[in-house]
């Protein structure tokens, strides 16, 4: 009996170094931005573009005064490091990001932008720093989940933040 427990234990201890293993390979890419753009249904189509073209424009080009274009004034906002509505927003992301020219594409690592009725997700490849080990450098899954109210505002949005440290997320040195 013994000896079945050691072998079912360093079978459990190879098995757990495998999964280690495996969750270890980076998140990539799609090369093609505009082609998860697509959609057989129109108002889903318009949703992710919204939802790029924000993104491009407002959160990455800096071009606060197009926010209006984009967001509700009431804009609910679940990071916590940001106050709910659209001021909120600007006063906080418009003092890190000036305004520079617009991309045609979103500059960080895009993986895939699904919509679903009234939810735009987009999920990003994101490099970051070990806060424990600061010479570890590892890429994870990042989201941004939106919805989208019946005017084609932006009203509420997600993201798996936790508090910044030092005003920063997790990342932010590397963010373009």
């Amino acid at each position: 009996m013994k000896s079945r427990c050691s072998i079912l234990a360093l079978g459990l201890i190879g098995l757990g170094l495998t999964v280690a293993a495996h969750a270890q390979v980076a998140p990539v890419a799609n090369p093609d931005q505009l082609s998860m753009l697509k959609s057989d249904n129109p108002i889903l189509a318009r949703n992710k573009r919204l939802v790029f073209d924000f993104w491009r424009i407002v959160f990455e080009g800096g071009h606060m005064d197009q926010a209006p274009k984009y967001m509700e004034p009431t804009y609910i906002q679940h990071n916590p490091n940001v106050k709910s509505g659209r001021a909120a927003f600007i006063a906080v992301i418009g003092k890190v990001r000036p305004p520079k020219p617009i991309a045609s594409r979103i500059k960080v690592p895009v993986i895939s932008i699904i919509a679903e009725g009234d939810f735009v997700t987009v999920s990003t490849v994101r490099k970051v720093r070990d806060r424990r080990n600061p010479h570890h450098i590892y890429y994870m899954t990042w989201f941004d989940m939106f919805r989208i109210d019946d005017k084609g505002l932006i009203a509420e949005h997600w993201d798996p933040s936790e508090l910044w440290v030092d005003g920063r997320p997790p990342g932010a040195e590397f963010l373009p």
